[in-house]
């Protein structure tokens, strides 16, 4: 079976699966890299960019080694062993079905007027601090966590899957956990964690512009999205959350951005879609889970597409 077909069979069922079955409570296999890489962490660390940059390559490099060792062993088999294996990855590094729980979770905790209940849940979620948040505040940061993960955990691998196959789906997940895991700004790994940090800035690049894309396509404000998107992304500090944020905030016709709180530390950040937007509500997070929904839909049609085209014109090419 040709490989673009691969890609969409597989893809297609690891979707399902993830939107049946979402994630394993235990035993989660980005779970155990995260194991394994806080090990590697412990044996690297120090308080230097090279040896964070050693950190990020013997992670991320072993992601890859093992993408491309079980697409080889399936290379020779049966085309339904290789749709399996393409499904099980695909499965494995996305997390659309959580995110929506956990953000149906804490606007369900909202709506009851459950704001304690919703503190708890918030960080399962994002990073804010939640005893800093009104309840205001934690709907907006839910909405923001929504859209900036459909592109982290769902599109960009759909993009790294369909340009590199079952490596391609582990590596982008390995930098996005590496990310999570030492890319921030502690003391710790200001340092240690850059080499991270700009690697997911990178691969994150063009699942960020095709999650901005689909949710205007998708969004019930398409003109507010694209127009959100254009004025606004820039002035978030990070290159690829900001088009997505925007984007997500226009299509919404809501505010996002402004004061947040991370772990103690205060951050002033752009407002999106301030001029016609309006403060989020609770009924915003359901709406926010819906279109991260068929963003997800609709990312994959375009990357099955792209996929599809570029092994026509390769079978062009050599015809």
């Amino acid at each position: 079976m040709r490989a673009d077909r691969v890609f969409a069979y597989g893809a297609t069922a690891g979707l399902i699966g993830d939107r049946i079955f979402g994630d394993p409570r235990r035993g989660h296999p980005v779970a155990a890299f995260g194991r394994a890489a806080a090990a590697v962490e412990r044996a690297l660390w120090r308080d230097d960019r090279a040896r964070g940059a050693l950190h990020t390559l013997v992670c991320a490099g072993g992601a890859v080694a093992v993408g491309a060792l079980g697409a080889r062993a399936v290379r020779s088999r049966p085309a339904a062993a290789q749709v399996a294996l393409t499904a099980v990855a695909t499965w494995a590094v996305v997390g659309g079905t959580s995110l929506g729980r956990e953000a149906r979770a804490i606007g369900g905790a909202l709506a009851a007027g459950d704001a304690e209940v919703a503190r708890e849940r918030l960080p399962h979620l994002c990073g804010r601090d939640p005893q800093a948040l009104d309840e205001q505040q934690m709907a907006r940061a839910v909405v923001e966590s929504v859209a900036e993960n459909t592109s982290d955990a769902v599109v960009g691998a759909l993009v790294w899957g369909a340009a590199a196959g079952v490596p391609g789906l582990l590596a982008f997940r390995a930098v996005n956990t590496l990310d999570a895991m030492v890319g921030h700004k502690s003391p710790r790994h200001l340092r240690y964690g850059w080499a991270s940090a700009r690697l997911d800035d990178l691969v994150g690049w063009p699942g960020a512009r095709l999650t901005a894309l689909a949710a205007a396509a998708a969004g019930p404000d398409r003109r507010g999205a694209v127009r959100a998107w254009r004025a606004d992304a820039a002035a978030h500090p990070s290159p690829n959350a900001g088009p997505v944020e925007a984007a997500f905030a226009g299509a919404l016709g809501v505010r996002l951005g402004g004061t947040l709180a991370y772990g103690g530390r205060i951050e002033h950040r752009a407002v999106l879609n301030g001029e016609t937007g309006r403060p989020v509500e609770v009924a915003d997070i359901e709406r926010a889970v819906r279109l991260s929904r068929r963003v997800t839909w609709l990312a994959l049609g375009a990357c099955v597409a792209l996929r599809c085209a570029v092994s026509y014109g390769i079978r062009k090419g050599r015809g």
